[in-house]
């Protein structure tokens, strides 16, 4: 049964075209039925009749044939059909029933001028066919009710079409409306992948720079004292074993990322450090020969997880920085300050540093991109930086870091 459902959807003209001939051989077989029977008085011949009946009986099957093809034309065809009527006086017939029919269709699927024309005409062929044949003996009131008997039919076709089409129109608008919110989910999709990928850019770059630059440090002490003191050397070789393994696991769990198509090896792709492993990562620096002074002051307390890694990142960059410019006699202090509604940051070296230029604009070698990076990171938090040269020699960053009750 859905297969014969389906089949009568996908080939409507053939369906219409189907009734159209039902309807005319049911006219034409009331035409025959009606040959031996006297013409009425004050109507043509009958064999002019006939013909003509069966001609406007052809042309009104066509219009049921093609109503939903050119619905405006057939509307057209129907009309000059039944002026064609009413001039060569053919009484009414069944298939003038495609009237009816074709006033529905052109409301549901025609234009809007041809919709306003179908119910006037659709309204007015009523009257003018009770007019032009009138029954005997009607009186005024009866023929009156009688035509609008007749109108009836035709008002409720045009706003049984007319609701069709506004049902249409507005299936039609859901339909655009999820087709344009699943384009927003889409591209809103594409935005968060892009903001993912650009965040683990930068997680890449903080990574690589921190731990290459200690690595870089412990290779060029190690040269330098591997004849004098080889145990020195030794530990430094293996800080650059350890510094690089630590290296290669991040980048792979932040590359995991990036990877389509792979199981995960474990609960998280992305490391997320924090606060309290500040103390680890100025351990380390202070490992690979570079002092810092490290102080906490305030009441520790739970923050965003976005904060504290903001401020992990913040510090990490700023210590590779002293590092990498600071000159061989550098140190650097950081303080972490915990405020009502804020976290602050503030991290110096008295190293020989470079020019503030190159840390906001970025040189031949890149490393403007370093600042560049802390900028985002804090505005993504609605937090403020100040960076800069310090009067007395060395660099200093200064961050605020605006703190929400952690849930």
């Amino acid at each position: 049964m859905q297969r014969v459902y389906d089949f009568l959807r996908r080939h409507p003209t053939g369906v219409d075209v189907f009734w159209a001939v039902v309807l005319f051989g049911i006219n034409l077989a009331g035409l025959i039925s009606s040959v031996d029977s006297p013409p009425p008085p004050d109507t043509a011949p009958g064999a002019v009749l006939g013909v003509t009946s069966v001609a406007l009986s052809l042309l009104l099957g066509l219009v049921v044939a093609l109503r939903r093809r050119v619905p405006e034309r057939m509307l057209i065809l129907a009309t000059v059909v039944g002026l064609a009527q009413v001039a060569l006086d053919v009484p009414v017939m069944l298939v003038n029933f495609a009237m009816l029919v074709i006033v529905y269709t052109v409301a549901a699927d025609g234009a809007g001028w041809a919709s306003r024309f179908a119910l006037v005409v659709g309204l007015a062929a009523a009257p003018v066919s009770t007019l032009r044949w009138p029954e005997p003996d009607q009186t005024v009131v009866r023929q009156a009710l009688f035509i609008v008997f007749l109108m009836v039919p035709f008002a409720l076709a045009w706003v049984l079409g007319d609701s069709i089409r506004t049902r249409r129109a507005y299936l039609a608008q859901l339909e655009e409306r999820a087709a344009r919110l699943e384009r927003e989910r889409e591209a809103q999709a594409k935005v968060a992948v892009a903001a993912e990928r650009a965040r683990i850019a930068r997680e890449l770059h903080d990574v690589v720079a921190h731990n290459v630059s200690v690595m870089v440090v412990q290779a060029d002490g190690a040269a330098y004292v591997l004849d004098a003191a080889p145990d020195q050397a030794r530990k430094a070789l293996e800080t650059i074993s350890g510094t690089g393994r630590q290296a290669l696991a991040e980048m792979r769990r932040l590359l995991g990322v990036l990877r389509t198509g792979e199981p995960e090896e474990s609960g998280e792709y992305v490391p997320q450090p924090d606060v309290e492993q500040l103390g680890e990562l100025v351990e380390q620096c202070r490992t690979a020969g570079l002092p810092v002074d490290f102080k906490v002051e305030g009441t520790p307390r739970p923050l965003p997880s976005g904060v504290e890694l903001t401020a992990y990142r913040i510090v990490q960059e700023a210590l590779t920085n002293t590092r990498k410019h600071g000159g061989p006699n550098a140190g650097a202090s950081v303080r972490l300050v915990y405020f009502d509604d804020g976290l602050g940051l503030l991290v110096e070296d008295d190293g020989k540093g470079a020019p503030h230029e190159l840390y906001e604009d970025g040189g031949a070698d890149g490393r403007g991109h370093g600042m560049i990076g802390m900028r985002e990171r804090v505005g993504m938090v609605g937090g403020t930086l100040d960076a800069g040269p310090r009067p007395g020699g060395g660099f200093r960053i200064s961050v605020l870091l605006p703190l929400k009750p952690a849930h």
